[in-house]
């Protein structure tokens, strides 16, 4: 019979007990782009090395919470839930109300701002250990964010909305977290879950 984790203790056994409880990662399909887009892919993914050498090596054990009033305990978890074209969702969903201020979950460098026609507007944000921080759906960028910028886990990246495929749903964020690019691996945006990582904001 398999074991049930309850809820609440979900997050601190993933990270006591290790990979043994932890979901296992999701490579996403990567929607088809054309030239122009992909050649600004690959640059970017390029340059992600040179931009984590001002970084620390070692990845955050936790983040905080991207969404302004919003408390871990609130998520529904949405990680794996089977989405359209037998996809899985690679990250979580994190509903408030549009508007409501998006901030970085750690400190990092601003890696990419921009716009498609799933993720709607978006900020990418690289963080320690080469982990690149997805906030997806926004209805606003902050107008003073510009790539290669610093960022602190209080700078604000934008404002919850309904961007993107979120256009017929409640207004949240789509957050993912894709692990330390390697240019040998099959899957470019391999997606680890979020929410045993997350904590509250104080």
């Amino acid at each position: 019979m398999p074991l049930t984790v309850p809820r609440f203790l979900a997050p601190l056994l993933a990270l006591t007990c290790g990979a043994a409880l932890a979901a296992p990662p999701i490579c996403p399909p990567e929607p088809p782009e054309s030239p122009e887009r992909e050649a600004a892919w690959t640059r970017a993914l390029a340059n992600l090395s040179t931009l984590s050498l001002n970084l620390p090596e070692k990845a955050e054990p936790t983040v905080l919470m991207p969404v302004d009033g919003v408390r871990v305990r609130d998520v529904d978890d949405t990680w794996g839930g089977a989405r359209p074209d037998a996809r899985q969702h690679a990250g979580q969903d994190i509903f408030a109300p549009p508007g409501t201020f998006v901030r970085s979950a750690t400190d990092g460098i601003v890696w990419r701002i921009g716009e498609s026609a799933a993720g709607g507007r978006w900020v990418y944000v690289l963080g320690a250990g080469g982990r690149r921080y997805y906030y997806a759906h926004l209805d606003r960028v902050n107008r003073d964010l510009r790539e290669g910028q610093r960022v602190t886990a209080r700078t604000i990246l934008g404002v919850v909305g309904q961007t993107g495929n979120a256009v017929n749903t409640p207004a949240h964020l789509h957050f993912s977290i894709f692990t330390k690019f390697d240019p040998a691996a099959e899957c470019r945006f391999l997606a680890i879950n979020p929410l045993p990582l997350l904590r509250d904001r104080p």
